[in-house]
């Protein structure tokens, strides 16, 4: 029997929430079961297997700073993408001549958040309804005493609206950190941040694999206790063969992402107009226009997020609802809120690299049959 939500007979469901997370990218597949044989070995030893080790580990520094357009020597591989966040973030902090003040959007991922009630202090700049915060509303915060950092994402996790990173007119000694989680290999990186984090799950490396980069010459300290490793920005020994997967498959995305981006914002254009025009009280939320290609949100008025999230998966799509950071506990969205849309009844799509014309169909064809029964149920 053919599954309407993936055109086969396969029974598996549409995963649609790539913003989480990705399967291993085919190049990253290969990648690591070849390096598995010759990355085991501690990279700082000088014996034959360690000496491989480390030829793997600079062979993936190198590629990855190829495929961002960076130097090796500003590339730093983490524990994951959260971990790049706060290493990249209070570093800055810490080597800032001006303070421990961030100031930061209101729609930043909890990553970010979490780091500053750690380790700095901070100020929030307030969204439009599309997301977007004004890059003149970052720069007049800036200039105040004590403000050591402004922390500005490329992309909302959420709701996919890009922000003004590259744009920014800041005194010379107020560095920017940029979250990239949510758009590197998606697109390319802006440009005038100081310090970059990147999560290789979400462009099909394997899961705790981060990527932090610090440019040079800025005022980076790493603000946690150091190890005697081959990168002293990080702890830890180093995962040589999923490192060296991320790097193969960061290349990949990057060689094919005009291809898969073009395709996805078509599919991501459909989505949109079909769940306006077919749902009745409905809000997608977002930049139209200046957003990532593969991910778009919506909330249903009436509708508890847990219930829709659970009537589609039983309809076989896998969708994701509530807070991107911290949507195990369905908490209401911080993003949501700060943009002062509805922050229940919400769904947030992002397609997977494979997606086609057929899985976004059957969802949208399902989504307005879910809306209305979980609505009557609730008497509306």
């Amino acid at each position: 029997m053919t599954n309407p939500a993936t055109g086969s007979g396969s029974g598996r469901a549409a995963d649609l929430d790539a913003a989480s997370s990705t399967p291993l990218h085919p190049a990253a597949r290969d990648t690591f079961l070849a390096a598995l044989e010759r990355g085991y070995a501690d990279p700082r030893r000088l014996h034959g297997s360690a000496r491989d080790a480390r030829l793997l580990l600079d062979n993936a520094r190198e590629a990855t700073a190829a495929a961002l357009g960076v130097r090796p020597d500003e590339v730093s591989f983490t524990a994951s993408g959260t971990d790049a966040v706060h290493r990249g973030l209070l570093g800055l902090v810490k080597g800032s001549r001006r303070g421990d003040v961030v100031v930061h959007t209101a729609v930043e991922h909890s990553a970010v958040l979490h780091a500053i009630r750690w380790g700095a202090r901070g100020v929030d700049v307030p969204c439009d309804r599309l997301g977007r915060v004004l890059g003149s509303d970052l720069e007049q915060e800036a200039i105040a005493p004590e403000v050591g950092v402004v922390a500005v994402q490329t992309a909302n996790h959420e709701v996919g609206t890009l922000q003004p990173v590259g744009g920014l007119e800041l005194p010379d000694d107020v560095p920017v950190f940029t979250d990239a989680c949510a758009s590197m290999g998606r697109l390319p990186l802006p440009g005038g941040w100081a310090a970059a984090a990147g999560s290789a799950h979400k462009w099909g490396g394997p899961a705790g694999v981060g990527v932090m980069l610090v440019r040079k010459g800025a005022r980076w300290r790493n603000p946690f206790p150091v190890d005697d490793r081959v990168d002293e920005r990080t702890v830890g020994f180093e995962n040589v063969p999923a490192i060296l997967a991320a790097a193969a498959a960061l290349q990949a995305v990057v060689a094919e992402r005009d291809e898969v981006n073009a395709r996805h914002r078509e599919l991501i254009d459909v989505v949109r107009a079909r769940v306006a025009a077919e749902v009745p009280d409905v809000e997608v939320v977002g930049d139209p226009e200046a957003r990532l290609p593969h991910l778009v949100t919506f909330s249903c008025l009436y509708v508890d997020g847990e219930a829709l999230v659970l009537e589609l998966d039983r309809r076989g799509f896998g969708i994701a609802s509530g807070s991107a950071c911290t949507s195990s506990t369905l908490a209401p969205s911080h993003v949501l809120a700060a943009m002062g849309v509805l922050t229940h009844g919400n769904v947030r799509l992002a397609l997977q690299r494979d997606a086609d014309r057929a899985q976004v169909d059957a969802f949208c064809d399902a989504l307005p049959g879910v809306v209305a029964h979980l609505r009557a149920r609730v008497g509306q």
